[in-house]
């Protein structure tokens, strides 16, 4: 960092006209339009809740090559690496085997998976030079995105086609992995764009804290295709994605029982195809219609394997009844039927399902004078396992001044059940079973507090702090089963929790070729079980980091040449006991003529290897240096 400051001292007595900051300046930051948190489109500086937006300059200048890696970025989101294929990406705690209170969209499709309500990472490989841009809320959004938005929203939004016309041609490889993709682009009729596009990655294996190897390396192949097109005030959109991928599973493994198994690779496959239709209205109103299928496939020898498909429509409607409202309301419809292959190992009983999600949301922004909006709004949301659930929301903004907003919020939202909390059975072969599911097992639920500042207190810089609050009850434990019932063990609600902290973050334009940015999170956590509680798993008392903080550092030099540097430190756990480690990536670019860029980054420069999740010492990966050369072409 303070080679990059003395540098830049340098550079600003050189020629400006060169190579000036790419990136958008603070101001048309904080001018960003962003939807994810009203569902509809306002400025960054005016949304009332604690998002952060990761731009696609952001993506480029880190150096990241998947979706996960590029989420680091943001300050609210806690990103931990299990194995060469498998993150964990939470907000606000609860960063535990499953991470099951995030809401992941991309492009408008829910991509969490309710066989345990989280999501599967290792297929989510999107071509990151397609992302306009990812918004991340941490916080509560039930309101508006409905369940499993408990701690969070990541909303993954591709650019337009009309933005992508052209050839793109991408190739990268370095000791961990290497990656291939390509893109084209162009225009049809009078107002329509398409682009198609392709990726594959292939990812070596981890190593053991003894330097084992693990046998994880992954390797996935994604096609995909988007359509946009406009017709005076409609807007129709279709976009697709084929994908494949193979990801290695470390030998011998358990599963349950701790029995030592013969694992083989686990086969992940899948589509999806969704269609929008947007209006904007003469009057202000707008209205959109949204549908999609998501077919996906999971072999995972030798314990289960499962097909499922969802349908999912929603309908989406705003107004302004009068001058001080602005309305929006929707519905959503959601089949899916989910099919598992059991083992004599673990089973999913009944094997096959149908399961079917209805929800109604309504929300209403008042303005309260010149400099005062208050937002209240609802959902309910049913679900077969609990029926329907409640899920409300008030905000209150006040801006003091034209570059500063003051916030407050006030939500309740849920974690529905999913498959894992209801229907597993443990063997397989049984009954008799050692674990019967959870059929009493009911939502988790929170109660969230908000307080909030976001703005820019001088012209180079902005700044955003949130203070938050989350009482949970009824999270999920494992106990003894009642007598008689036939089986050991059983999932029920028997916790209570709460968690309290603060997120912060901001940016500095340093001079006019040097950006400074940083973040910085503290989280205390107490949990406490029910009365008789047992607790048998213990995973729900895993501990989370106390404090995160992260520095980046965008240099532009002369001759179309940067520097990118990104410091980050994780505090130490003891329950999982996991060190405290500290991280330096950087990355240095270059654009020797108009579309051609080459780059080279460099991870973990700060030590030989460090654990980001813990399980038994065998199980865990050591994530360690790692170095990517990339070529990029457009034209």
């Amino acid at each position: 960092m303070a080679s990059l400051l003395l540098s830049a001292t340098a550079v600003q007595a050189q020629d400006t006209g060169i190579g000036q900051l790419r990136e958008m300046s603070l101001e048309e930051l904080s001018n960003l339009r962003i939807t994810s948190v009203s569902k509809h489109a306002e400025r960054l500086s005016d949304a009332p809740a604690a998002v952060f937006v990761i731009t696609a300059e952001d993506i480029r200048r880190s150096g990241a090559t998947t979706l996960p890696e590029a989420l680091r970025l943001a300050p609210n989101l806690h990103v931990s690496r299990e194995s060469a294929s498998d993150y964990l990406v939470t907000a606000r705690g609860f960063n535990a085997s499953n991470a099951n209170k995030m809401l992941v969209l991309v492009d408008g499709r829910s991509v969490y998976t309710p066989l345990f309500s989280g999501v599967f990472w290792d297929v989510q490989d999107v071509l990151l030079e397609n992302v306009d841009r990812i918004e991340v809320i941490s916080g509560p959004g039930g309101t508006l995105w409905g369940v499993n938005a408990v701690n969070g929203v990541i909303n993954v939004i591709t650019a337009p086609a009309a933005q992508n016309v052209g050839r793109l041609v991408m190739l990268g490889g370095g000791n961990r992995e290497s990656q291939a993709g390509a893109r084209y682009g162009t225009s049809f009729g009078d107002d329509g764009h398409v682009r198609l596009h392709a990726k594959h990655t292939d990812q070596q294996r981890t190593h053991a804290p003894d330097g084992s190897p693990r046998d994880d390396a992954w390797r996935s192949t994604q096609a995909g295709f988007r359509a946009d097109w406009q017709h005076r005030g409609d807007g129709f959109t279709v976009l697709g994605n084929v994908y494949d991928a193979a990801i290695g599973q470390p030998q011998p493994g358990t599963f349950f029982t701790g029995t030592p198994l013969a694992l083989g690779t686990i086969s992940a496959s899948g589509l999806n195809l969704l269609g929008r239709w947007e209006r904007a209205m003469d009057d202000g109103a707008t209205l959109s219609v949204q549908a999609y299928l998501d077919h996906t496939r999971r072999i995972i020898p030798p314990t289960l394997s499962e097909s499922l498909d969802i349908v999912d429509l929603q309908v989406q409607h705003g107004l302004r009844p009068t001058g001080i409202h602005s309305l929006v309301w929707g519905i959503e419809i959601r089949h899916g039927w989910d099919r598992v292959g059991n083992s004599l190992i673990v089973a999913f009983l009944p094997a096959h399902v149908q399961q079917h999600w209805t929800s109604l949301f309504a929300q209403d922004e008042m303005s309260l004078g010149r400099d005062w909006r208050l937002t209240v709004g609802a959902r309910v949301d049913r679900n077969d396992y609990t029926g329907s659930e409640f899920l409300p929301n008030a905000r209150l903004a006040w801006k003091p001044a034209p570059d500063h907003l003051l916030w407050a919020a006030l939500s309740r939202t849920v974690r529905a059940p999913s498959r894992l909390d209801r229907d597993v059975h443990v063997p397989g072969e049984g009954p008799p079973f050692t674990l019967a599911g959870g059929p009493a097992f009911e939502s988790e639920l929170a109660k969230v507090a908000e307080l909030g500042w976001r703005g820019q207190p001088t012209e180079r810089s902005t700044f955003s702090a949130t203070l938050f609050r989350a009482d949970y009850d009824d999270l999920r434990t494992l106990e003894l089963a009642p007598a008689g019932s036939g089986t050991a063990v059983t999932y029920m609600n028997r916790m209570k929790g709460r968690t309290e902290g603060i997120e912060a973050w901001g940016s500095l334009q340093a001079t006019q070729r040097l950006r400074l940015a940083g973040g910085y999170s503290r989280l205390a956590k107490r949990l406490r079980l029910d009365p008789g509680s047992l607790d048998l798993d213990g995973a729900s008392h895993l501990e989370d980091p106390k404090e995160r903080w992260m520095l980046r550092a965008s240099l532009d030099l002369p001759a179309q040449q940067e520097l990118d540097a990104t410091l980050r430190h994780v505090s130490a756990t003891t329950n999982p006991q996991i060190a405290a480690y500290t991280t330096l990536d950087l990355r240095w670019g270059w654009r020797p003529r108009a579309g051609l860029e080459l780059s080279v980054t460099a991870q973990n420069l700060t030590d030989g290897g460090h654990t980001e999740i813990a399980f038994l010492p065998p199980y865990r990966s050591e994530i360690g240096r790692s170095v990517f050369f990339k070529v990029a072409w457009r034209f």
